[in-house]
This record gives structure tokens, C-alpha cells and sequence, in this order.
């Protein structure tokens, strides 16, 4: 498989947005008001992939969903950030707490709440299905999958062929 992405054996920190990353942002309203949304298994191998091979992970969402601890459980993902709106903040505090720099962390997110998270970096991904604003910023690297579609998944396999 061609790489797609142009990344580093340097990144030891992936973190990524949930929504438009993980799902494809839809989400399905009931009558009682609840909330689904699909996640495609392909992603969630991916987190996977990534803790066995020592790279750090962590979600920081806007959303407030219960379906982000599914990852602490199954994986021990301790850096779950829910009801995020300053995604610059929580990632550079992150980025201090591990002693990483903007060459050692990479983030995917897909749309204009991601822009400070994104200048916090120098690995930006965002899914093909990403807002346009973000696919058109500078540096910003854009996947051959869809978000909720394997966009997760394909940027790990690419970093795997770096390690």
C-alpha cells in the first residue's frame, strides 16, 4: 500500500477529535431523544495497533458522549477529554505532562473546533469528509477515507510503516 500521509518515526503521541473522526458525524435522534452514533470496528483496531506499539492515545471531543469510555475501559485510554471546547489547551497541557514536542505529536480532526488542537502540531490529519476550511490549511494532510470510514485506521497504518 502507497503511503498517503508523509509522517514520522518521531511521533510518539497520537491524539484525535471523536466525532468526524471516529464516526462519520451523524448521529440518529429516537423518539425519547437518545443518542446513536456508528464507530467503525477498523478504528477502534487501530487504537489497537497504536498502544501495542508503545504511541501514546488520547480523545479530546467536544461531545459529552458516554460512548468515549469505551475506549478507557477496553484500552486504559487515560486521556479521555469530554466537553472540550479550547482543544489548543487540553492538547499543549498534554504535550507538557509527556514532555512531547510539535514534531512528536500528531492530530486528526475534521473540522473548525480542531484549528487550535491543529496549531499545536506539525503532524495535522483530517479525514476526506473533513470541512473544507480544514482540508485547505496549510500543512494539514488529508486521508483517502472518510471519517467513521477507516480515516483513523488509515493514518495509523501509515505510521505503523514508519516504526
Amino acid at each position: 500500500m502507497e503511503n498517503s500521509l508523509k509522517l514520522s518515526k518521531n511521533i510518539k503521541m497520537v491524539i484525535s477529535d471523536f466525532d468526524g473522526v471516529f464516526t462519520d458525524g451523524t448521529f440518529i435522534l429516537d423518539e425519547n431523544l437518545n443518542q446513536q452514533k456508528s464507530v467503525n470496528f477498523i478504528d477502534i483496531m487501530g487504537v489497537s495497533i497504536l498502544l501495542k506499539n508503545g504511541i501514546i492515545f488520547g480523545i479530546i471531543s467536544g461531545e459529552t458522549t458516554n460512548i468515549l469510555e469505551y475506549f478507557r475501559v477496553k484500552f486504559g485510554v487515560d486521556e479521555i477529554h469530554k466537553g472540550i471546547r479550547q482543544k489548543g489547551i487540553v492538547l499543549s497541557s498534554l504535550m507538557e505532562k509527556y514532555g512531547m514536542n510539535a514534531d512528536e505529536v500528531l492530530y486528526i480532526g475534521d473540522d473548525i473546533n480542531d484549528i487550535a488542537a491543529f496549531d499545536c502540531v506539525n503532524y495535522k490529519i483530517a479525514p476526506s469528509n473533513a470541512n473544507p476550511i480544514i482540508k485547505v490549511m496549510p500543512d494539514v494532510q488529508v486521508t483517502k477515507a472518510k471519517g467513521g470510514n477507516g480515516a483513523f485506521r488509515e493514518m495509523v497504518d501509515c505510521l505503523m510503516t514508519y516504526l
